[in-house]
C-alpha cells in the first residue's frame, strides 16, 4: 500500500519494475499460505471456526489490496475501483451461496487458484515489459487478435475488464444465484429472504458510486487509495457478518447490523448535494469527508474482528494465534 502512493498517487503512472515484481511475489506467497493453512490446522488438530472466519476475512481485505496492485501495475487510474468490484462481486456471491447450500463449490478454473496464478504472472510479465505495456490498444498488444471488434481499439487494461466481465464474472454470479435458487426451491423458502442478503453490498457499490458522480472533484479518479480501502473495509465487514451468521446457523434472511456499513454514505452524499448549491464547493473538503469514510469503515471492521475474536475464544476455549498444548 505504501510503495503504491508512494510510486503511483493515482495509479496511472508506471511504477518501477521491481514494484511489479513485489507484487508478483506477495500474491504468490499469499496464494501459498492460503492454501495450506488449512492443511496445517488438521494436521495439529486446531481447526475452528474461528479459522474460517479469518481465511475468509483476510481473503475478503485481500480483494481490495490486490485490485489497488493491479491497478498500479496495469496504470488502470480511476478504472482501479471497477477492478475491485469485478473481485469483490463473485467473492460476495460465492460467500451467500456457501451460507444457503453449506457447501462452497469451485468450478474447475476459479478465482482462488488459476485466477491469483494468473494476476501474479501478470505482475511478473509486467516487471519484464513495464507498466506502459497496458497503455497500449488491445490489438497492438495481441496481434493475432486485432480482428476482435468492439475491443480493438480500446487500452489493454480495459479490454482485460471487459474479457473478465463477460467470461468470468457473470458466468460465476450467475452459477451461484442458480444453486441458491435451486436450494430455497427445494426447502420451500423464500427466494426474497435469500435475495435480501445481496442488499447490503449492492447498496454499498450504489452508494459510493453516486458519491462519485455527485462529487465535483472526481473521488474515484484523484483518491482511488482511499475509496478502494475504505469500501473494501467496509465490504470485509458484510462478508465477516454473513459467515458469522453461518458459523452461528442464523435464520436466513438479511442481518439489519450488516447495514452499520452504510450508515457514512448518506453524510457523504449530502456533503457532495451541498455543492451543487455552493458553486462547487462542498461544505466540508471531500478528502477530508473520504479521509473520515476510511477511518469509520476501518473502525467499525475492527471492532467487529476483536469482538468476535474475544468471544468464539472465550466460548471455544482456545487462543487466536497460538495452539494449545495437548495433555500428555
Amino acid at each position: 500500500m505504501l510503495l503504491l502512493q508512494i510510486y503511483s498517487p493515482k495509479l496511472d503512472s508506471p511504477p518501477p519494475r521491481w514494484v511489479n515484481f513485489v507484487h508478483g511475489l506477495l500474491l504468490f506467497l499469499y496464494q501459498t499460505f492460503d492454501a495450506v493453512d488449512g492443511k496445517q490446522a488438521r494436521r495439529t488438530n486446531s481447526s475452528s471456526p474461528l479459522g474460517e472466519l479469518f481465511d475468509h476475512g483476510c481473503d475478503a481485505l485481500a480483494c481490495a489490496f490486490e485490485g489497488l496492485a493491479f491497478a498500479s501495475t496495469a496504470m488502470c487510474g480511476r478504472d482501479a475501483f471497477w477492478f475491485w468490484v469485478i473481485s469483490a462481486v463473485p467473492f460476495y456471491c460465492a460467500t451467500w451461496e456457501h451460507y444457503f447450500t453449506n457447501t462452497l463449490i469451485l468450478p474447475a478454473i476459479n478465482g482462488p487458484t488459476e485466477g491469483l496464478m494468473l494476476i501474479y504472472v501478470v505482475h511478473f510479465f509486467t516487471a519484464i515489459v513495464g507498466s506502459e505495456w497496458w497503455a497500449q490498444h488491445f490489438g497492438k498488444c495481441i496481434p493475432f487478435l486485432s480482428w476482435i471488434p468492439i475491443i480493438n481499439e480500446v487500452p489493454m487494461y480495459k479490454a482485460v475488464l471487459f474479457l473478465m466481465i463477460v467470461f468470468a464474472v457473470i458466468p460465476t454470479v450467475s452459477f451461484n444465484v442458480y444453486n441458491v435458487h435451486k436450494v430455497v426451491q427445494a426447502r420451500k423458502g423464500n427466494l426474497l429472504l435469500a435475495l435480501a442478503m445481496l442488499y447490503p453490498f449492492i447498496v454499498l457499490l450504489g452508494g459510493v458510486l453516486i458519491w462519485d458522480y455527485l462529487s465535483p472533484t472526481d473521488l474515484i479518479g484523484n483518491y482511488p487509495h482511499l475509496i478502494v480501502v475504505g469500501t473494501g473495509l467496509a465490504f470485509g465487514f458484510l462478508v465477516g457478518r454473513m459467515i458469522l451468521a453461518h458459523l452461528c446457523d442464523e435464520p436466513k434472511g438479511l442481518k439489519t447490523n450488516m447495514c452499520m456499513s452504510l450508515f457514512y454514505l448518506p453524510f457523504a452524499i449530502a456533503n457532495a448535494l451541498t455543492a451543487r448549491l455552493n458553486d462547487r464547493v462542498p461544505l466540508v473538503d471531500e478528502f477530508w469527508v473520504l479521509l473520515g469514510y476510511c477511518v469509520y469503515t476501518a473502525s467499525l471492521y475492527m471492532h467487529f474482528a476483536t469482538s468476535v475474536i474475544h468471544e468464539i475464544t472465550t466460548a471455544l476455549g482456545i487462543y487466536c494465534f497460538r495452539i494449545t498444548r495437548k495433555e500428555a
